[in-house]
């Protein structure tokens, strides 16, 4: 038998919580798992007493009573640790603000057994949904995992829509060409273009903006100023030895991502080129490191961290079970992003030459 000591030191159950707020267990339940049917009075006070008794439920038990697990799983495989990194920030923070628990898993997007490892992670979590990012949100794998076992996903970035799934993205063919139009408008002409990986759509949405960007002006595109990369500092440092050791060099390099443009303007200097003097240097993501550097990198604000919370939102809405909702949910977001402006872009130094003779007339 239990002693006195002991029982007072028990955890707390869902029942003490019942019997001190007046209520049923059902009641406490769905404030628990933030379901519609409760006046708002009755959630606040079972909320409180669930606070003064420091109860706080077990997962297991969530599960085999049927209830959410309140466990959302991030998936991700990206060479790009700054767009993982704002994924996993933005989905942290929302997380806790809402009583979820985020679980970061990696995968790799070629694995074998890929869809066998999403099996195990969601039999063994019982998550509540799951955030995918790229390329793993294309992947069919991992999608008829997610579909087999009924869990509720959300896509970030996907290369396109899909009917039915959740999405949430940025335009992304629509920032490269807006950012391709700003180097033009200094006056550049030769603009050099470093793809992304070859595995991820956003490389293919961008390289689209930058070519439409080109054609609406009216300027041929070199092929041998378009080099392949894979979204790597390494990468953007031999695409840069590639393009500025040709016999005419392109007046302005713009990398597909930030890592890839920090790598060019590394290259740069190691070459004794001015930037942006001799090159101008656009990137994409503004990651941490953009504005770090010398100088600051003009490049594309994506709201990634707003995404992951939009993601976290949509699992949230979709394991709600929202019966007194009319209206259909938005399935598939598109964000705003930003053009940030800094010092790694000007005018050529023709067109600086140009007016300045001008000016002297």
């Amino acid at each position: 038998m239990q002693s006195p000591a002991n029982k007072s030191q028990a955890a707390p159950t869902i029942t003490d919580v019942a019997n001190k707020a007046g209520v049923s267990i059902k009641t406490v339940s769905r404030v628990m798992n933030q379901e519609p049917g409760v006046h708002a009075d009755t959630r606040e006070h079972v909320l409180k007493v669930m606070a003064a008794l420091k109860y706080r439920p077990k997962l297991s038990a969530r599960s085999l009573a049927g209830a959410r697990s309140f466990v959302i799983v991030l998936l991700y495989y990206d060479p790009s640790a700054a767009f993982v990194a704002g994924v996993q920030q933005g989905a942290t923070l929302r997380c806790r603000e809402a009583g979820y628990h985020l679980v970061v898993e990696s995968m790799h997007n070629d694995a074998a057994d890929l869809e066998q490892q999403v099996s195990r992670i969601i039999s063994t979590l019982q998550p509540d949904g799951m955030i995918l990012t790229p390329p793993l949100c294309d992947n069919r794998q991992v999608l008829k995992a997610l579909q087999d076992s009924r869990t509720p996903c959300v896509l970030v970035s996907p290369a396109k829509d899909i009917k039915d799934q959740p999405s949430v993205r940025m335009d992304e063919a629509r920032a490269a060409e807006e950012i391709t139009n700003l180097i033009i408008s200094l006056g550049h002409e030769r603009i050099a273009f470093i793809k992304g990986a070859t595995d991820q759509s956003a490389s293919a949405l961008r390289y689209q903006g930058y070519l439409r960007a080109m054609k609406t002006h009216g300027i041929a595109v070199d092929k041998e100023l378009v080099h392949q990369g894979d979204f790597t500092f390494a990468t953007g440092v031999d695409a840069a030895h590639h393009l500025l050791s040709r016999s005419v060099r392109p007046s302005a390099v713009f990398a597909s991502n930030d890592d890839m443009a920090l790598g060019v303007l590394a290259a740069a200097q190691r070459l004794g080129l001015a930037v942006p003097g001799d090159l101008s240097i656009a990137g994409f993501d503004d990651s941490p490191a953009s504005s770090l550097v010398w100088p600051p990198l003009t490049t594309v604000r994506q709201p990634i961290a707003q995404m992951a919370r939009v993601a976290v939102d949509m699992l949230i809405a979709a394991n709600r079970n929202d019966a007194e909702s009319a209206t259909e949910p938005d399935l598939h977001h598109v964000l705003a992003h930003e053009l940030v402006v800094r010092d790694s872009t000007s005018k050529p130094k023709a067109v600086t030459a140009a007016n300045a003779a001008k000016r002297k007339r």
